[in-house]
């Protein structure tokens, strides 16, 4: 059985409303939201989602990721990579492998695309991402701040 917050279900009535907004309109206060979060916000601090969330990777971020390691991309994918059974690709565990103690990332300026865009708060798709931004809110402070403060200064009916 699933037990919500009363947070959780107003987030997601939120988020579900949302998807009813023209994105011209929302993109501009979602994207000014998301620079005044980040801008007070250390990731180093917490780094949640490198420790709780396998990252998604493409078969670019796999071929250049190897390459770093100076690794064929089968041997890479062999000791890093899970594929489930929709086909998608991830790396093998969490915390990540390449995390380090002091929550910086050892490959941090080649890192998986899914790694530089996290938690796609500044993404015009976000009106329609409903279930991800609830999960990505769930794990990230600055995620769940940027949801608290629209449904501030973009209430709707």
């Amino acid at each position: 059985m699933n037990h919500h917050s009363e947070k959780e279900l107003e987030q997601k009535a939120y988020l579900i409303a949302l998807r009813k907004v023209k994105k011209e309109l929302f993109y501009p206060v979602l994207t000014s939201v998301h620079e005044e979060v980040f801008t007070q916000t250390d990731c180093l601090s917490c780094a949640k989602c490198c420790k709780t969330i396998p990252a998604l990777l493409t078969r670019s971020d796999i071929k250049r990721l190897a390459a770093h390691l100076n690794l064929p991309p089968k041997t890479f994918v062999r000791k890093y990579v899970l594929e489930d059974i929709q086909g998608e690709l991830t790396l093998n565990g969490v915390p990540c492998t390449f995390l380090n103690s002091d929550n910086t990332c050892s490959v941090y300026d080649i890192r998986p695309e899914a790694c530089r865009r996290y938690p796609h708060t500044d993404e015009v798709g976000y009106i329609d991402r409903t279930a991800l931004n609830l999960a990505n809110a769930a794990v990230c402070p600055a995620a769940d701040e940027i949801l608290t403060r629209l449904q501030k200064s973009f209430p709707l009916p």
